[in-house]
C-alpha cells in the first residue's frame, strides 16, 4: 500500500536525508503523476508492480545521496520550474538573493543589460529575464554540458530576451558593458570538508571548487568586472558564509563603492554587492 511504501522508504532514507519523508513523497508523487497531498487520500491503495519497482530504484539512488532534483529532473527556483541534471548544480533558495539584488539594482533602468556568469541551469539569469521582459540577459558558462541545460530551459520557458554563451567568465562578452552582473561562482576550497557529503559528491565539482582557497573565482570576477559595467552598474556575488569580508576587500580593491553584504535565510552572509565607481 502507498502509506506503507512511504513509511518504509522514509525509514531507509533516515540516515541520508534531513527530510526523508518529504523525499519519499516527492519521488512517489512523481511516479504516480500526482501531488503529495493526493498521496494521503491514496494511502490505502496498492501500488502496481512496475511503480513499486521504479520507486524502489529511486529510493536506492536517493540512498546514495543523489539529489532529489536529479531524480525528478527538475527544480523550482524563483517563479520558474527548471530542468536539472548532473551537469549542473541544483539551484538553491539562497541564490534567489542574487535575483532580488539584481532586480533592485535595475529597477530604475530602462531595457537594462544583465549578465549571469557561471549560469549552470540558467536559474538566476532566466529568473531575471522572466521578471524583466524589457531586459537583455546574457548567460555565460564554461561547461558546454551545463549550457545545454540552460539553453533547454530558456527555450522551454520561451525567454527570447536571454541568450546563452559558452566561455570562461567574461571571455564571450569582451567589450560589452552591463547594468548588472551577477554570479554564483565556485567558492569552495579544494579541501573543504563539505565536499565529502553524499549530495555534493553527485554535483559537478567544477561548479563547486574554485581552487586552494575557494576565493580564486570570486577574486577574478571582482577584478575584471569594472571593465564590463556601465557607470553606476552593480556587481553581486554569492559566496560562502565565511567569505564575506574577503569578498568585500576584493570589491574595495577593484574600486567598487556602496559595498553591502546580504544574509541568507539562515542569517549567514551569503551575497555581496558593490556599485561600480567608473
Amino acid at each position: 500500500m502507498i502509506g506503507a511504501a512511504l513509511a518504509d522508504a522514509a525509514t531507509r532514507l533516515a540516515g541520508v536525508s534531513v527530510t526523508p519523508r518529504l523525499d519519499a513523497e516527492l519521488l512517489l508523487a512523481h511516479l504516480l503523476d500526482t501531488d503529495r497531498a493526493r498521496l494521503i487520500v491514496l494511502a490505502e491503495e496498492s501500488l502496481a508492480p512496475n511503480i513499486t519497482a521504479a520507486f524502489a530504484a529511486l529510493i536506492a539512488r536517493r540512498g546514495t545521496g543523489e539529489p532529489v532534483a536529479y531524480l525528478l529532473g527538475r527544480r523550482d527556483f524563483w517563479t520558474l520550474t527548471l530542468e536539472v541534471g548532473p551537469a549542473v548544480l541544483v539551484p538553491r533558495p539562497d541564490s534567489e538573493l542574487l535575483v532580488e539584488i539584481a532586480l533592485q539594482a535595475a529597477a530604475d533602468r530602462t531595457a537594462p543589460r544583465l549578465l549571469d556568469l557561471g549560469t549552470g541551469s540558467g536559474a538566476i539569469g532566466l529568473a531575471l529575464a522572466a521578471e524583466r521582459p524589457d531586459a537583455s540577459v546574457d548567460l555565460v558558462d564554461s561547461s558546454a554540458a551545463a549550457l545545454e541545460v540552460a539553453e533547454s530551459n530558456r527555450l522551454r520557458l520561451g525567454l527570447n530576451n536571454a541568450q546563452t554563451l559558452l566561455g570562461d567568465w567574461f571571455g564571450p562578452v569582451a567589450g560589452v558593458r552591463y547594468d548588472v552582473i551577477v554570479s554564483n561562482p565556485p567558492y569552495l576550497a579544494a579541501d573543504d570538508p563539505h565536499l565529502a557529503t553524499l549530495e555534493l559528491r553527485h554535483e559537478p565539482g567544477g561548479a563547486l571548487v574554485s581552487g586552494a582557497t575557494g576565493l580564486e573565482a570570486l577574486a577574478a570576477i571582482a577584478a575584471a568586472a569594472p571593465e564590463h559595467l556601465l557607470a553606476g552598474g552593480v556587481l553581486a556575488l554569492e559566496h560562502g558564509s565565511s567569505q564575506g569580508e574577503a569578498v568585500r576587500e576584493r570589491l574595495r580593491a577593484a574600486g567598487f563603492r556602496a559595498i553591502r553584504t546580504r544574509r541568507d535565510l539562515a542569517g549567514l552572509e551569503r551575497a555581496t554587492q558593490g556599485t561600480c565607481g567608473n
